[in-house]
Parts: structure tokens; sequence; C-alpha cells
């Protein structure tokens, strides 16, 4: 556990205990189905997104709504902050205003966690720098297990492919998955690839035949400090996940958003009952529901 965070908050995955993750996937079966209650009537979230987001903050909106909070949205472009106001008093006066939680996303590793030592409010992290996206991690496993089955998930192999080295997904899901028993096999060009004790490759190819998963992750331009490939085509001759090379193979394929489509994933494998692209998107408003139910209610 991560003893520098608040014991409401979720900053990282290993803030949550494996027992609380058993616990929150039990309520996101139930919100799937439809079986939910106005648990945060009169409760009040923030959204702060300081970097572009379509999935997780509407994610997160849709998930507070349908449990009956009230959701407010700081427009970063057009707060305070842009007119050099500190991050550290913007919390202290979103946290004046008596918010339950505070979502936060960040270009910064860090900055989530420095904002749950300024506030009363739960936070959650959103994505920050390169570092972690726990509700990612969670829903996606959430959809590992829901294909596969609970108990028939230790031993699978996934290969994450990709920008690794700049990934807050990655991150995240490799703390995740690894706890519950999956091998994750890196692959990654050099450049993309951190320094690492699992198992790495740079050929998708080396790897195909024994993998049960591959999650595909977006190349992340805007965090690298030089022009990696002369194209993201070039980079797509290499590590585009295509229908050619998955073939016949009994590999689901996921992606974390939002896929470059003939990059990260060609067409044809995108619309193939493998991928679960839009299963994670359909799960992680559940799971982030879970989420907020268990931050919030025990407040």
């Amino acid at each position: 556990m991560n003893e520098n965070a608040s014991k409401s908050s979720l900053l990282q995955t290993d803030d949550l205990s494996t027992a609380t993750i058993e616990a929150l996937f039990e309520d996101a079966h139930l919100f799937l189905d439809g079986s939910f209650h106005k648990h945060l009537e009169h409760k009040l979230i923030i959204t702060l997104f300081f970097e572009n987001s379509t999935r997780t903050r509407s994610s997160f909106e849709v998930a507070a709504k349908r449990l009956g909070a009230s959701v407010v949205h700081l427009d970063v472009a057009k707060s305070s902050t842009s007119k050099g106001e500190t991050l550290y008093d913007t919390a202290a006066n979103l946290d004046a205003m008596g918010p339950d939680a505070i979502i936060i996303r960040h270009a910064n590793a860090g900055v989530p966690l420095a904002v749950s030592q300024h506030v009363k409010a739960s936070v959650i992290n959103a994505g920050d720098g390169a570092h972690a996206h726990p509700t990612q991690a969670l829903l996606d496993l959430f959809t590992i297990r829901q294909h596969f089955g609970a108990h028939h998930i230790k031993g699978k192999k996934i290969a994450i492919v990709g920008d690794i080295k700049n990934s807050r997904v990655a991150n995240s899901n490799i703390e995740l998955l690894t706890r519950f028993g999956l091998e994750v096999i890196l692959v990654a060009p050099p450049h993309f690839m951190p320094d690492t004790h699992l198992r790495h490759t740079y050929h998708l190819q080396d790897v195909i035949d024994e993998v049960d998963i591959i999650m595909s992750l977006r190349t992340q331009t805007e965090r690298h400090s030089q022009q990696a490939y002369a194209s993201l085509e070039d980079y797509a001759r290499d590590y585009c996940i295509t229908q050619k090379l998955i073939g016949e193979r009994d590999i689901i394929l996921l992606h974390p958003g939002p896929v470059h489509r003939n990059i990260d994933i060609d067409d044809a494998m995108l619309a193939d009952p493998r991928s679960k692209v839009l299963d994670q998107v359909r799960n992680g408003v559940a799971v982030r529901m879970a989420v907020l139910k268990h931050l919030i209610s025990k407040q």
C-alpha cells in the first residue's frame, strides 16, 4: 500500500488491496446489470483535467451521475490557473467548496498525490504523466476476467505492445495484472522499452503463438523529446495489430484509447469479435461507479 496516499484516495493500483478489488468488481457486475441506486445522492464531485480526455472524463461523469452525484467540471483553460494561480491554491479553493471527490488528470507525475495532501476530499488519479492510471488498469483487469472467468486468468499471458516507456497505462497494468497472476510480456522497439525485469522482446512475432491477450498502446508523441520515427506509418509496419498478424489465433485485443486506426490496430481487427475495446469502455463506467461508491461512501 502507498503509505503517503490518503486512505480515501486512489492514486495508484497498489492503494487497493486484492480483497478490495474483488469487492469493487462485485459491485461493478451489479452496476453492469443495471442494479444500482442513488448511492451518492447529495454528493459533489469535481473533475479537474489538465490534459485532454474523452473516455476517462466522460466515463467518470456518467458513473457519478448514475449514482446520483452532482458533477462540476473545472475548465482549466478558463480557470485561474491560466492567470498564474498555483495548483495548490486551486486545490485549496476547490476544497473550500466542500467536494466529496476530486478527479484529476495532469501531465506531471505526482500531481494527484500532492493535491491529495492539500484537500479533505477523496482524490482519484485519472492519469498523471507517464506514472499511473489506476482506474484504466482496473477496467482492463475486469474485462479480462469477464472474458476468461475470474478463476481462469492465472497464468494467462498478455503482451503489452507499443510505447511502453511513456505509458501510465502500462505501469498500472504491470502492477495489477502480475498481482492477479498474469504473465506480462513487453513488446516495443528499443527506444520505447523501459528498463525492466519483465520478459521483453522487440518483435511481436516472437510471442504471438503463446499469448492469450494483446494490449496495444497509443504512441505518445506528445511525450517524446525527439521524433523516433519518420512517420507513424513506419512504426505501424512493425507494431500495428492486424487481422493478418492475429490470423485464427484465440487472442483477445485490448486498447486504452484513443486508438490510432491502422497505426495501433487495423480497421479489420477493430471490427473483429476478439477486439474488446468497446467492452473496455462499457466496463469502465461500471468499474468507476464502484470506485466512486467505495471511496465516497466510507467518508
